[in-house]
């Protein structure tokens, strides 16, 4: 019987041809998730109409595995994704990481404060937040637009969507 060597540096070259494969389990693993979430969603939650509640996910579950199908067999078969052209972006700075952070920052400080504060006031902390990481510096402009946004949508959901968001403090006065 004959071994066989295996050279690691070839197989990491033939992931690194390929590394639209690691998409494709991402793809793979996102459409399981949302398919076992909503095949766990009772049938009798929220029905209104012919089409129940899990409609849709399955859909997008389904859609997210077929997708993933086709592509690791386009990438198996010799595809390749177009590289990047770089119009007017210089591909070989480094990753803006702080812009990602406060980003990631106002995002979590939502999360932490919409049950405590409720939507209207954790919704204009995130959208002022994401304007000041992606580099608005209007002090005044910026507080103003972004409680705007976050009150119209918390009446748009609340209201006119029949979405129920958390009102916090200010749920009388809206």
């Amino acid at each position: 019987m004959r071994e066989v060597e295996v050279n690691p540096k070839v197989d990491r070259a033939w992931f690194r041809e390929r590394s639209e494969l690691g998409v494709s389990a991402v793809l793979v693993a996102l459409g399981v998730l949302v398919l076992v979430d909503a095949l766990r969603i009772p049938t009798d939650f929220a029905q209104r109409g012919p089409v129940g509640p899990k409609a849709v996910p399955v859909v997008v579950g389904a859609g997210l595995l077929v997708v993933a199908v086709l592509l690791a067999r386009d990438v198996l078969r010799g595809g390749r994704g177009e590289a990047e052209g770089g119009e007017d972006v210089d591909l070989a700075a480094p990753a803006d990481w702080r812009t990602v952070l406060l980003l990631c920052g106002a995002f979590l400080a939502n999360a932490a404060l919409i049950g405590v504060v409720g939507f209207p006031i954790s919704g204009a902390v995130l959208f002022w937040g994401a304007a000041y990481a992606l580099g608005s510096r209007h002090f005044t402009r910026d507080p103003l637009i972004a409680a705007g946004l976050s009150v119209a949508t918390y009446l748009l959901f609340n209201n006119l969507l029949g979405v129920p968001l958390p009102g916090g403090p200010l749920v009388g006065v809206l």
